[in-house]
């Protein structure tokens, strides 16, 4: 295959991961119109957002298998149809019972779509067009996060909230038609049985550590039950581990894990993006609760983490090539922990433009680590591995995503706590919780010293 249709389709699954990943967040600062429009309390609302990334992360698990029996263009294609329809299921909700439902098929078709999509690029992409390729991939994971929020709040104040979803018809209608074009209809896939209960385990694991952590953000008045829950959904992954070690044919086959800097990037960098996944949770509620901007300047200044982001994105393919992928991570994740320790210094009184300045050069570290992560991660996986790789880097870097804003929660909790604040938190409590986001972070990095020095030269053009 070309190396330009290779980067067709690999920009045609940064759009889905875009769609993806904005409409986890997006309705975020569209709930209390929302709430209006169903007749119940804002805080009920709030069941769509956590439906939402549950369903994505119960059935991120099935979509390897659903591509290897079924083919990536089929899957990846249909994908799109039901998140599309679902959308407009979403916009034409009447009640939160309806739009609930919506959005769990959202969910779904969510989990289907970036996963196999992903290893459509994996498959059809040269090693030596990996780089380039998983870099198209990366930036929705990025971008959306912190776009969602403003996007949102911006389409209601000048529209109305089902817009929302009604901008997802015509992407998804033009996704559809390039994915039919573009990805090819034959692939050399082996078709497996289906293993219910390693779906069963895998599943269960991820929605009870997902919303276990997440209620031990809310407060003591949920202490217990998030503690059970928690402590079943590391159980539940035991056992989920241990049967794909045991059975014949397993949903994730975890022999991927064997090849180390696929690990690496799965484990160091799953916890490393739990550190920078918390911040843009953390830092529009600093800036409206402890700073006393408004939603809307609060929102602007994240922005500039946005920036940051984007910004990097042309020179993060020449600088991998030019240092390679251990001193990158290792480098830039120590500025990446730095910038984050640095929002610690954040208060009342700094200027504008160094709270920008800080906030751009996280964005810049922030998005470095996440390409070096997401290409390193799939350069040594031999073709006939990547489907497993594929689908366990997705679930995990959902569980991740997802668990950022959880433990930045949880975090901000326990520093209100150890303040003595019992009402809302102050700027302490926030620099307090950086520090601790720094921390973990700073443990992920300790992962990385298990790659060998010249890690995932397969995938460089280095002279």
């Amino acid at each position: 295959m070309s190396q330009r249709r290779s980067m067709w389709i690999a920009l045609l699954v940064a759009v889905t991961f875009f769609m993806e990943n904005l409409d986890a967040t997006v309705i975020a600062t569209a709930l209390p119109d929302m709430a209006k429009t169903f007749g119940v309390p804002v805080v009920d609302v709030n069941i769509g957002m956590s439906v939402y990334m549950l369903a994505v992360a119960v059935f991120i698990p099935i979509s390897g298998w659903l591509a290897d029996r079924f083919g990536s263009r089929l899957v990846f294609s249909s994908a799109i149809v039901l998140f599309s329809l679902s959308s407009l299921m979403c916009a034409m909700s009447g009640s939160l019972e309806t739009f609930v439902a919506a959005r769990v098929l959202q969910g779904i078709s969510g989990a289907m779509m970036v996963p196999v999509g992903r290893l459509a690029v994996l498959r059809t992409t040269e090693k030596k067009d990996l780089v380039r390729a998983i870099s198209f991939i990366t930036w929705p994971g990025l971008v959306a996060p912190v776009l969602g929020p403003p996007l949102g709040g911006f389409i209601v104040t000048h529209a109305s909230w089902p817009w929302i979803f009604y901008l997802n018809l015509p992407l998804g209608v033009l996704a559809l038609v390039a994915a039919l074009f573009l990805i090819p209809k034959k692939e050399n896939v082996v078709p497996r049985t289906f293993d219910f209960s390693g779906f069963l385990l895998a599943g269960s694991a991820s929605a009870a550590l997902l919303f276990g952590v997440e209620m031990l953000g809310q407060g003591q008045a949920n202490l217990l039950h998030a503690l059970l829950l928690s402590g079943a959904g590391l159980m539940l992954g035991v056992l989920a581990w241990r049967h794909m070690h045991r059975h014949a044919q397993p949903l994730l086959a975890l022999g991927v894990l064997d090849i180390r800097t696929f690990s690496v990037c799965l484990c160091g960098g799953s916890i490393f993006r739990i550190a920078i996944s918390a911040l843009p949770f953390l830092l529009p509620l600093m800036f409206q609760l402890a700073f006393g901007l408004s939603a809307l300047d609060a929102g602007l200044l994240v922005l500039a983490v946005f920036a940051g982001n984007l910004a990097m994105k042309p020179f993060t393919t020449a600088v991998m090539q030019r240092w390679g992928f251990r001193p990158v991570l290792m480098v830039n994740g120590v500025l990446g922990v730095m910038a984050i320790a640095a929002c610690a210094l954040l208060d009342e009184q700094m200027s504008r433009a160094l709270i920008l300045l800080i906030l751009f050069v996280g964005g810049l570290s922030r998005s470095m680590q996440f390409t070096a992560f997401n290409t390193l991660g799939f350069a040594d996986v031999p073709k006939e591995q990547m489907s497993d790789a594929s689908t366990l880097f997705s679930m995990f870097f959902q569980l991740s995503m997802a668990m950022g804003v959880a433990v930045g929660a949880l975090l901000l909790r326990l520093a209100m706590s150890i303040h003595g604040n019992a009402g809302q938190a102050a700027t302490g409590d926030f620099q307090l919780a950086f520090l601790c986001v720094a921390a973990i972070g700073a443990i992920a990095l300790l992962d990385n010293l298990r790659l060998p020095p010249k890690a995932g030269e397969s995938v460089l053009q280095r002279a």
